[in-house]
């Protein structure tokens, strides 16, 4: 052989050498090393990261038990995934590019099967198991992977140019939820260096002022999978966000949605809910509560097991603002407040705001309930429902035409008059009751920038008590709403709303005294507000709002022709309240960040109307009118105004412990009058006039903050102080119903309050949950030198919904992903009563002698609940989805009072106790969704 054909066999022999040794070069695994001790999973995924290009893939909530205990040099993933997952019930795979899939249960195959195709040609069925597995597969393929490019490509934000000046730029848009298109409410949007953030608003929008270079945007948001984004600022711009629903989280309870947020936002006194919390705690008929879970949270109570009604930090239940998208609801309950006003198929957001609450909010001293309703799947039809022993619901939702329209519409109702007949008391059982509601939305986006919302809610209850009084009441509310976004810096809203609420009672079994007794109130409300974010220390919200009140405070007439009823009706009432707010959101240095607000109000109590004076000095009665003054229609009678100030601070000692101080200042123009403890069907709202003077409020609240476990485990405790003047109490004996003088018998009374609030919560994992407990006081001191009644000597008294000790433990435990038990207990110190201490005669008769007001109490309430869901499988392509509820409300059969009562029987007084719930109440409830 010459050499020259040896020169080239030689050349080609060290090229296949070459060749191979850089092909098993490239296909060998790199060599980890790793130490750890004691860390969590994600120590140990970020130390592998660091070192390869690997891709971890994993939910946080299965892994946030899972401890490393590590020490290996040189080795391969396998080996140390091997090593760290041993013993537990989680399984891994890599992929070709490197993606490395933990999961929990079921193996994720990361290719196809060598026979897919072949199989899927000759129809070959698959069995159940493979089935699933496919489909799980899938779905990592096309959301997964899909999720991991997005987070892998750098979004250029503005205008590029060569070089980058210093300086901020502002980057906004949309989060919204990748398969649905609704907006995602309160999703944090931040990076970590410096450390700035923002929470999306109602409608998905955000807007971030961050230095100008390249970043890391993260995004977290409850329930959806956290993801991020790979930015580079040139100048303002604009970049839209779409979350993927966490799959494994199918029953998880989060009370709040941003990482670290209760520790970094200066606001103090807020609590966000989702609605995967709301359906999670067990309640008494089935049917998920809003109002049952905000009563599970610090400084939340109710005087009675069948209320609605809720008391904040020793408020009142009239002094709650509660919004069903920015339209005001009166009376949020149905069935004797067995249920609330709201279904759960129809919430999105519900936020409670106790201590530092928003300038953009007026009108009310304890608390803004404000609930947020879905906009409808902008992708697909789909629809929601269940069936339960007491009520029923469908939801049904959609686009219409294109993704730019979308509608939702749902109704309830109830068939509960078996229940009653299951009560203790007789006069429930004589009873009968039947409620039901709907709820619509329609969204439309005209374009990227502005947007129209549409939403209407209409309810109505009855029930007869007793076979001889029928009591009717409604509620309407709608809105429109109108989104616009001016540039990157500036959006707006402007919404316009109106709700009303009446109520009646018919009494016809006797024709004789027959009667129909009604009262209504409208509301109508237009608002305007901005946000403005000029650099990355500020965040602006300024505007303005009007609302018009519209009352008819009773009108009684005859119910039938035999009826020798007297007909009389009380002058109607309007009154106009206009606000001008300007809050700033800005931050002095990392550590010190404050929310500062003025919030100006003018209220105008108007005609027509006829007014009692009384001559001075003495006390109000019908004997000491002096004379009256007739006013026209729209004349100003009686004009309040003043100032509002709102301001909290922040001082961050890490970022995950925090101290925050707030001062809360804020007027009541509208007053609940009331008989009860709780609400009823029967309240009457009265507005502030020349006799009545608006409730004023004050609140100073100081709390610290610590969260624990990358914020697994959150902490805090929060002290309050809050002082009313003005706030109305009633003589004894007093009238409330078509009382065309109710000056006369209502006292004016200075309110104090305050306490202490813990609470010690668990956002995640198998075992979740929060456990509270609240000392406070709440008390009330007369303030009308001219009342002509002297209550408790003029000393302080309990007010009705004082209850110094409240415990509260709400648990979440999931077996699997499919399984899990939620468990509720609830502990609360007895309201006050007024009680008979002794009897005398005068007159030629008995008469009871009474105690001081509320100088005595109820027993103790205590009560538990328990809960077991079960979900269908959870294969992603199914005809619906399902999953039952099986629920006992008042586990132990505890017969907790409701009220304590006083009868005469033959000659003697007698007490007795009232309960509404004396035995276990077992539910079952079926929910499907499509």
């Amino acid at each position: 052989m010459s050499k020259h054909y040896t020169k080239h066999y030689l050349i080609i022999f060290l090229s296949i050498i070459t060749t191979n040794l850089l092909f098993a070069q490239q296909n060998e695994q790199p060599l980890l090393t790793v130490n750890l001790s004691n860390a969590h999973f994600e120590e140990l995924v970020n130390s592998i990261e660091s070192q390869s290009n690997y891709r971890f893939y994993f939910d946080t909530l299965n892994t946030d038990t899972l401890l490393v205990n590590v020490q290996m040099q040189n080795k391969t993933i396998n080996i140390i995934l091997d090593e760290v997952l041993k013993g537990d019930e989680f399984n891994y795979s890599v992929d070709k590019e490197n993606h490395v899939f933990v999961t929990h249960g079921r193996k994720i195959q990361p290719e196809l099967p060598y026979n897919f195709f072949s199989r899927e040609k000759n129809n070959v069925e698959k069995t159940e198991e493979e089935a699933e597995e496919s489909i799980v597969v899938d779905y990592f393929q096309n959301n997964q992977v899909i999720g991991a490019s997005q987070e892998s490509k750098l979004y250029e934000i503005g205008i590029k140019s060569n070089v980058i000046k210093k300086g901020n730029a502002t980057i906004s848009g949309r989060v919204i939820d990748q398969r649905t298109g609704e907006p995602i409410v309160g999703a944090a949007v931040y990076i970590e260096e410096p450390l700035i953030g923002v929470s999306a608003d109602q409608l998905g929008y955000y807007s971030l002022s961050i230095p100008k270079g390249k970043h890391k945007l993260k995004i977290n948001s409850l329930g959806m999978r956290s993801t991020e984004r790979n930015i580079i600022m040139y100048s303002d711009g604009t970049l839209d966000i779409e979350m993927q629903e966490s799959v494994q989280s199918l029953k998880e309870v989060v009370v709040e949605a941003e990482l670290e947020q209760n520790v970094i936002n200066p606001q103090m006194g807020i609590e966000k809910m989702d609605i995967k919390t709301i359906k999670q705690i067990p309640t008494a008929m089935g049917e998920s509560d809003v109002l049952r879970v905000v009563l599970t949270l610090p400084g939340v109570s109710s005087v009675g097991e069948a209320s609605t009604g809720f008391n904040v930090r020793g408020g009142a239940v009239d002094q709650n603002l509660i919004l069903l998208n920015d339209a005001t609801i009166y009376n949020p309950s149905h069935l004797f407040g067995f249920f609330s006003a709201f279904n759960p198929d129809m919430l999105k957001d519900v936020q409670l705001y106790k201590s530092s609450i928003p300038a953009k909010y007026g009108g009310r001293l304890s608390s803004v309930l404000d609930i947020t309703g879905r906009e409808g799947n902008k992708k697909k039809f789909s629809g929601s429902g269940g069936l339960g022993l007491i009520t029923s619901r469908l939801t049904l939702e959609g686009p219409i035409g294109s993704e730019k329209t979308s509608f939702i519409v749902s109704g309830r109702s109830n068939y509960s008059n078996w229940l009653l007949k299951e009560l203790d008391d007789p006069d429930f059982r004589k009873s009968k009751a039947s409620f039901y509601d709907i709820n619509f939305g329609i969204s439309h986006e005209f374009n990227e920038k502005n947007s129209l919302f549409v939403n209407g809610y209409y309810s109505t209850d009855q029930f007869q008590f007793r076979n001889d009084t029928t009591y009717k009441y409604k509620n309407q509310a709608l809105t429109a709403k109108w989104k616009t976004i001016v540039n990157d810096k500036l959006y707006g809203e402007l919404s316009a709303s109106y709700s009303k609420y009446d109520f009646s009672v018919e009494a016809d079994l006797n024709p004789v005294n027959a009667y129909k007794l009604d009262f209504s109130i409208e509301e109508s409300k237009v608002k305007a507000g901005m946000s403005f974010f000029p650099n990355a220390e500020h965040g602006l919200e300024f505007g303005v709002s009007s609302k018009m009140y519209k009352l008819k405070p009773g009108s009684f007439q005859p119910n039938s022709s035999e009826s020798l009823v007297s007909p009389d009706e009380l002058e109607s009432e309007k009154a106009l309240e206009s606000a001008i707010y300007l809050s700033d959101d800005f931050s002095l240095s990392p550590k010190i960040s404050i929310n500062a607000g003025l919030r100006y109000v003018m209220y105008n109590y108007m005609g027509p109307k006829t007014v009692y004076n009384y001559v001075s000095g003495v006390p109000k009665t019908e004997n000491s009118v002096l004379d009256t003054i007739n006013y026209s229609n729209n004349e100003f009678i009686k004009t309040y105004s003043g100032p509002e100030v709102r301001a909290a601070i922040r001082y961050s000692f890490t970022q995950q412990a925090s101290v925050k101080l707030s001062y809360n200042m804020q007027r009541q123009f509208i007053h609940m009058l009331s008989n009860s403890t709780s609400i009823s069907p029967t309240d009457i709202w009265k507005l502030s006039d020349t006799h009545i003077k608006p409730q004023y409020g004050q609140q100073l609240s100081l709390g610290l903050y610590k969260n624990f476990q990358y914020g697994i485990i959150e902490t805090s405790i929060e002290g309050y102080v809050k002082k009313v003047d003005h706030y109305l109490d009633y003589k004894s004996g007093a009238s409330l119903i078509m009382n065309h003088n109710i000056e006369t018998d209502v006292i004016n009374t200075e309110a104090r309050s305050y306490g202490v609030e813990v609470m010690l919560k668990k956002t995640r994992g198998k075992l979740n949950g929060w456990v509270s407990y609240t000392y406070s006081r709440s008390l009330l001191k007369q303030k009308d030198p001219i009342a002509g009644e002297l209550i408790n000597e003029g000393d302080w008294y309990p007010s009705n919904f004082d209850k110094p000790h409240d415990f509260t433990m709400v648990g979440n435990y999931k077996f699997t992903h499919r399984y899990s038990l939620s468990l509720n207990f609830t502990y609360s110190t007895g309201r006050p009563i007024t009680l008979p201490v002794g009897s005398f005669y005068y007159g030629g008769s008995e008469r009871v002698y009474y105690s001081n007001r509320n100088e005595y109490r109820i027993p103790d309430y205590y009560r538990a609940d328990v809960a077991f869901n079960i979900e269908g499988n959870h294969k992603i392509r199914k005809l619906a989805h399902s999953s039952w509820t099986l629920a006992i409300y008042n586990l132990t059969g505890r017969k907790n009072p409701y009220s304590i009562f006083f009868t005469a029987e033959d000659g003697e007084i007698n007490g007795y106790k009232l309960s509404i719930f004396g035995r276990p109440i077992p539910t079952i409830t079926y929910n499907f969704k499509f």
